[in-house]
């Protein structure tokens, strides 16, 4: 028992920590002293033709994304148990973060409003990055509050992500890569978290396939931005949580109650809102 309580003390360095927001914070306020023309990158194919714009927002969104990762990794190998296992999985979601909330703070006007959303995304960076700390060791008592925690991000996240690219009117090209790779990290971790740190590669791989399918015909649906995430986010959260409930030795009349319910839910409030 005192092995355990003493589990529990484990905390972030407050140094590395403070370090790592003050970077965060300066990449995202960097867009607004920084002013370049904007470019783009043609691909061009035999009937095919796109360009890709590339502006200081873009890059600055990758560079936070790779800085949230290396920072993350940084802190993360403080802990006692960053000997036992690997610490990847661990900066993967503060850098889809990292990555999904510089987007909105790019569509905000400067004021007031932007300075509060740089302080609660950057808030919430850290605080899932102390929740991550927190998960790599399963044996913490804190351990299932920081899961939730963290598996409740995850859907959040990918919920405004999906809403974001299609308010953007993103051609469904440039879309389908960026739901598959957000759709596979957040199935991939929100099983990982719920089976204490057992990988299932394969199984978030198709869902990810069937999340993929399912977005493409929603894309040509006459659906808002909102109506088109929580769409998404529905059939995100229940294929996971049926997984998830097969994984953990259930039946399939068990596994199935709960994605069936999620996914009525979220289609009729989809129509409705629509």
């Amino acid at each position: 028992m005192v092995t355990r309580l003493t589990k529990t003390r484990y905390l972030p360095d407050f140094d590395r920590l403070s370090v790592l927001g003050a970077i965060i914070v300066l990449a995202y306020t960097l867009t607004r002293f920084v002013n370049l023309p904007v470019n783009e990158l043609a691909i061009e194919l035999p009937g095919f033709y796109a360009a890709i714009p590339i502006s200081v927002q873009t890059i600055v969104a990758l560079l936070s994304a790779g800085l949230t990762a290396s920072g993350s990794n940084w802190l993360l190998h403080d802990h006692p148990a960053a000997r036992q296992q690997r610490i990847w999985q661990h900066a993967m979601l503060p850098a889809l973060a990292a990555l999904i909330l510089s987007i909105p703070l790019y569509q905000i006007g400067s004021g007031v409003l932007w300075w509060v959303s740089l302080f609660a995304g950057c808030t919430t960076l850290i605080l899932i990055v102390t929740a991550e700390y927190i998960a790599m060791d399963p044996e913490d008592l804190r351990y299932p509050l920081a899961a939730a925690w963290l598996t409740a991000v995850s859907y959040a996240l990918y919920l405004a992500f999906a809403i974001t690219l299609r308010s953007l009117n993103i051609r469904l090209f440039f879309m389908i890569p960026a739901l598959t790779v957000g759709g596979w990290a957040v199935s991939l971790r929100a099983i990982h978290l719920r089976m204490h740190g057992e990988w299932l590669f394969l199984d978030a791989s198709l869902i990810t396939l069937l999340i993929i399918q399912a977005s493409a015909a929603l894309h040509y649906w006459p659906l808002t931005p909102f109506s088109f995430g929580i769409s998404v986010l529905g059939l995100t959260y229940a294929l996971t949580s049926f997984v998830g409930g097969l994984a953990e030795e259930k039946t399939v009349r068990q596994a199935i109650v709960e994605p069936i319910l999620v996914l009525a839910g979220t289609f009729a409030a989809a129509v409705w809102l629509r």
